[in-house]
């Protein structure tokens, strides 16, 4: 997997502030950068690649918000 995409949830017992919207943000398009194999789209895919990554933001906000660490 794409190694510059950092651990957003927080260790167990850690004190450490929750991620940032930028901070997810980030790393959604480190993904979508990963997976499309394009840093930057083309004007024709920049939609689409927008899309991909405000989904995937939402998508990580509502996971890390869900989790339950013991």
């Amino acid at each position: 997997m794409c190694r510059s995409i950092k651990r957003l949830r927080a260790a167990r017992g850690s004190e450490d502030a929750p991620p940032t919207p930028e901070e997810i943000e980030a790393a959604a398009l480190q993904f979508v950068r990963k997976v499309s194999g394009f840093q930057k789209p083309a004007a024709h895919n920049a939609a689409v690649f927008d899309a991909a990554v405000a989904d995937i933001s939402a998508t990580t906000e509502r996971l890390l918000a869900s989790l339950q660490v013991r």
